[in-house]
């Protein structure tokens, strides 16, 4: 069968993105995207695509996230025996056991790491496996969901009730500080989610924390509702590194735009309601938040933080007592396998937001341009100016004739030009740019 020619391709827009950021020698992130390539492999395991940000000193991060995207998807491939969502849980285990040995074969990969998010598109919906602090999102009309759950110390303090959203204790935990990752350990367990039935016009993320990192939800949504997924993968790229760019950005966006690909219609009907899946005995979340929050309570202690040495001495117990309840309970009988049977996997969406409208988007735009333009002038830029001025123009004249895509269009063009120039002069002069663009509140 021609590829091309077939509704689950040709109803199916992709795009990736990834750039080693402004502070990176190298960059550890990885990307794939396979393609069925003919109507029984759709049927068995459909398109898959995914994103791992590696971890490691030396090149150990850069193989631990090369190993993770070759190795899960040839395993969910090359078995045809198991359900699809088995398939990819089973591959995403092994991986980890594969970079584990490698990591215990060579002391300069001991302890290697990768995070792994994975979206699998197949005739029965989307399905989402996911391990670490990379991320999963889905775009449908104005509602962005991650559909995927930060394996990060923060995130685990706040899901057992321990830290209070918005606290000032909630601000002073680290948000680099991942809990669960494949390969420093021989085991690990891996978060599935879905099938979500897709519907014609919905638009997936994946990425790495050096975008969500600095360019926030409702940013993100925003952009992918307003852009052409090219577009929005170009600008949301530049935003992160005009802020900092402090980690590699990989970024990948699927987009549905046909019924060929679609198991749901525009109402909405149809969607299954999610099922809880128990942690399994071998849930490591609560011990390995235990011997975080000691671990920090211990550094504190040298530090003469008192207050906040307890309040991490008190978590590591309350996540501790979690922990004996979650393993008596593991140990209970159980009903049987979990099966997806008209049920989804998982708790998502764990994060959602309203995109901003049309006209607010512009107006945020607008003022990363000022203020990127005065920039330039008090650094001294050497600025192609008719250019910029000219898509500015643009962005102008359309607001004012009510054409808000187009606006919006000409402003990310104009952030990204105003990126390739502040490029291009820092090639021009090794010196940093001077821009401190830090993310609004």
């Amino acid at each position: 069968m021609d590829q091309s020619k077939s509704p689950f391709v040709a109803d199916l827009q992709q795009f990736t993105r990834t750039d080693i950021g402004m502070r990176r020698a190298i960059n550890q992130d990885s990307s794939k995207v396979v393609l069925a390539e003919d109507e029984p492999t759709w049927q068995a395991r459909g398109h898959l695509f995914m994103v791992a940000d590696g971890m490691g000193a030396h090149a150990a991060g850069e193989l631990a996230s090369k190993l993770a995207v070759d190795t899960v998807t040839h395993l969910y491939y090359h078995d045809r025996e198991l359900a699809a969502e088995q398939a990819l849980e089973k591959s995403l285990v092994d991986t980890n056991g594969e970079i584990h040995r490698r990591g215990l074969a060579n002391s300069d990969f001991r302890g290697m790491g990768t995070t792994a998010s994975v979206l699998v598109l197949t005739p029965r919906g989307a399905l989402v496996g996911h391990v670490g602090d990379s991320r999963v999102y889905r775009l449908r009309g104005q509602q962005l969901e991650q559909l995927t759950f930060d394996h990060s110390l923060q995130w685990e303090l706040r899901s057992l009730k321990l830290v209070a959203e918005g606290s000032d204790f909630a601000k002073s935990v680290p948000k680099n500080v991942i809990t669960r990752s494949l390969g420093p350990n021989a085991n690990v367990v891996v978060d599935l989610e879905g099938p979500f039935p897709l519907e014609v016009g919905d638009r997936f993320l994946l990425c790495s924390d050096g975008l969500s990192g600095q360019v926030d939800d409702r940013e993100i949504g925003s952009l992918l509702a307003h852009l052409p997924p090219e577009d929005a993968a170009d600008v949301l790229v530049d935003l992160a590194n005009l802020r900092g760019g402090p980690d590699n950005i990989t970024l990948l966006i699927v987009a549905v735009t046909g019924s060929g690909l679609a198991t749901l219609s525009r109402n909405g009907k149809g969607e299954p309601p999610a099922r809880a899946l128990r942690a399994g005995p071998g849930s490591m979340t609560p011990w390995v938040v235990t011997g975080v929050c000691w671990l920090f309570a211990g550094i504190l202690w040298f530090a003469d933080q008192l207050i906040a040495l307890l309040v991490l001495a008190l978590a590591g117990l309350a996540a501790l007592a979690v922990g004996v309840v979650m393993h008596f309970r593991a140990r209970l009988p159980s009903s049987g396998a979990v099966t997806t049977q008209g049920r989804r996997l998982g708790n998502a969406p764990y994060a959602s937001v309203t995109c901003s409208a049309g006209e607010e988007l512009v107006g945020s735009l607008e003022a990363i341009l000022s203020e990127l333009r005065e920039a330039a002038v008090e650094s001294n830029w050497q600025v192609r100016w008719p250019e910029f001025d000219g898509l500015c123009q643009k962005a102008e004249t359309a607001k004012g004739a009510g054409d808000i895509p187009a606006a919006v269009r000409f402003c990310a063009q104009g952030v990204c030009f105003m990126m390739h120039e502040l490029r291009n002069q820092q090639n021009r002069n090794a010196s940093d740019s001077g821009i401190d663009y830090s993310r609004p509140d």
